[in-house]
């Protein structure tokens, strides 16, 4: 969990520690962040009360400091019961070790009548120590499945079709028995089904684990990862029919170990193959590149292993978005407090570290960032940047006065350039209340056309923020595959407009222990003309054009239905 000296440094406030602080390059520092002024009107509306969400995490402490206790608490934004409206899965953790205390059941809402309504979900009550999720059709059958990543076996839940989930029966595989945090969904062999992949974090027997304390204080802290041996990923592969087993080997997964949070599933340099980014705390985060159905690990060579001064970070929530306009998807990782987030710019060799430029060095230094979406929430036609905040260690204050353990969420806007500005806290309808965060879940929950948020709390309730930011015209996407894949998870979406080309993929998983609505969302700004010609390149490689298509609305996309094309969307 980053820099020991930096976190546990003596308690003489943030900026004298940050000016002694040669590692981060104080002469560099821009601080305090640039901050938007006030809107009129807020960004965001808290409407958790009125949409009648009622969850609240619990983390099972009980004062022995276990470490798993601090970094749940995940889910997923899915439509289980097929009706149109995005319902929500939340992952809860409970007693530690687990238990089947009803206390410690994962819970289903489902969107009825304007409000969520708790329902039975069926074995998706799972009583694993959970941590997060991650949803889509994994079984072909045209409903969406759930799996749940756990402190100990994970589980894989299939729906009925009519949003009850049962256990896939044994020997199905993917219950990786380890303490896992992220997973993603794609077609990593290109044979037509969803493949997954499994971040694990740290090797740990809760009997063993040691009791933590520092020598400036008797009291006990969670100990650092640096304490504990890396647990290595793992790497499932569909059989078809959504049975799974361990590819690992196969996939070319297996030598590498990291301790891995986060990950995303992105064809980053959009040679039609799914690759992955992995987040890992204090170690070298992986860039798997996929070169026809094998991972090649190619992080420290593409630039996205280290940070720009060479240093090893504390990875935490991760997305992929086109951040600065040129058509590339650029990567963006949330890190330790004091580390600071990292955004790595896309170029033509690989990828560079282009944090400060960006305006996301200072905004970022004093918080610890968990869950992670690049997104249009203004519908300009450019990507913001959503970050949910909250320290690991409860009592952080005890070692340097300048952090705390709650922390505000962040709203960044972009200029359209990739220069991103902290937007005033009045403007944010009190996402920027300092909480402990963990999950960022992004959809569109009420249908308007604007993406709005899920955040989730360590040992707190879920909150729902709708998006009611001034805002433009937009262009929704819902993607439909042929055969297994099919939400055509991996699917990339191009069009030109106003000179630049937009940009966005269908994914499952990413930003931290959670899934986001498999829909894509484009804005258009005060254009209202619709969208003329747009380019599909679907999972399986081949390309369809589809078009015109109006502004302000939702268009399902068949794959099969476009016009056929064989060259390559332009870079």
């Amino acid at each position: 969990m980053g820099t020991l000296n930096q976190r546990f440094a003596p308690a003489l406030g943030l900026i004298a520690l940050l000016q002694g602080s040669a590692a981060l390059d104080s002469s560099a520092l821009e601080y305090p962040p640039s901050v938007a002024a006030p809107s009129a009107a807020a960004w965001l509306h808290d409407a958790t009360v009125e949409l009648g969400l009622d969850f609240r995490h619990r983390t099972g402490a009980a004062g022995r400091k276990l470490l798993p206790e601090t970094m749940g608490a995940g889910g997923c934004l899915l439509d289980a019961d097929g009706d149109g409206w995005l319902d929500i899965y939340l992952v809860q953790s409970g007693p530690l070790p687990p238990t089947s205390a009803p206390e410690a059941a994962n819970r289903l809402f489902v969107r009825r009548n304007g409000r969520f309504v708790e329902r039975d979900p069926g074995d998706a009550a799972d009583r694993g120590y959970g941590q997060g999720a991650v949803c889509a059709d994994v079984d072909g059958d045209r409903d969406v499945d759930i799996y749940v990543t756990n402190f100990g076996p994970n589980v894989l839940l299939l729906n009925d079709g009519n949003g009850r989930f049962a256990r896939a029966p044994a020997g199905s595989g993917a219950e990786d028995p380890r303490w896992s945090s992220s997973a993603a969904f794609a077609d990593l062999d290109r044979d037509g089904d969803l493949d997954l992949y499994v971040v694990n974090y740290v090797d740990l027997d809760l009997e063993l684990q040691p009791r933590c304390r520092r020598t400036s204080t008797p009291d006990l802290f969670y100990c650092h990862p640096d304490l504990f041996r890396a647990a290595p990923d793992s790497v499932w592969e569909n059989l078809g029919d959504g049975r799974f087993r361990d590819a690992t080997s196969r996939f070319g997964v297996a030598d590498a170990e990291g301790k891995g949070l986060g990950v995303v599933a992105s064809d980053l340099d959009e040679d039609g193959w799914s690759d992955l980014y992995v987040s890992n705390d204090s170690t070298p985060n992986f860039l798997w590149r996929n070169r026809a159905g094998r991972l090649v690990e190619d992080g420290l060579a593409s630039g996205v292993a280290l940070n720009g001064a060479g240093r090893t970070e504390a990875g935490m929530g991760v997305d992929a978005g086109d951040t600065d306009g040129d058509g590339r998807l650029d990567l963006i990782v949330t890190n330790l407090s004091l580390e600071t987030n990292t955004l790595y710019l896309a170029t033509d060799s690989g990828f560079r570290d282009a944090t400060r430029g960006a305006g996301l060095f200072a905004p970022s230094l004093a918080v610890l960032g968990f869950g992670v979406d690049l997104l249009d929430l203004d519908l300009d036609g450019d990507l913001d940047l959503a970050v949910a905040n909250g320290d690991v260690l409860d009592n952080i204050e005890l070692l340097n006065d300048g952090l705390s353990y709650r922390q505000p969420g962040h709203l960044l806007q972009n200029d359209g350039r990739g220069r991103f500005t902290l937007l005033d806290p009045k403007s944010t309808g009190g996402f920027a209340e300092p909480r402990v965060a963990r999950a960022l879940l992004t959809g569109d929950m009420d249908n308007d056309g604007r993406p709005d948020l899920v955040v989730t709390e360590s040992g707190g309730p879920a909150r729902v923020y709708l998006n009611r930011a001034p805002a433009g015209h937009w262009l929704g996407l819902k993607l439909e595959g042929r055969g297994s894949n099919s939400q055509a998870i991996g699917a990339l979406v191009d069009f030109d407009r106003g000179g630049r080309r937009l940009v966005e993929e269908v994914r499952a998983g990413g930003s931290y222990q959670g899934s986001s609505d498999p829909r894509l969302h484009f804005g258009l700004g005060a254009d209202t003309s619709p969208v003329a010609e747009l380019r599909v390149r679907w999972p399986d490689g081949s390309r369809e054009l589809f078009g015109p298509l109006a502004a302000d609305r939702y268009h399902p996309l068949r794959q099969g239905e476009g016009r056929a094309i064989s060259a390559p969307s332009p870079r």
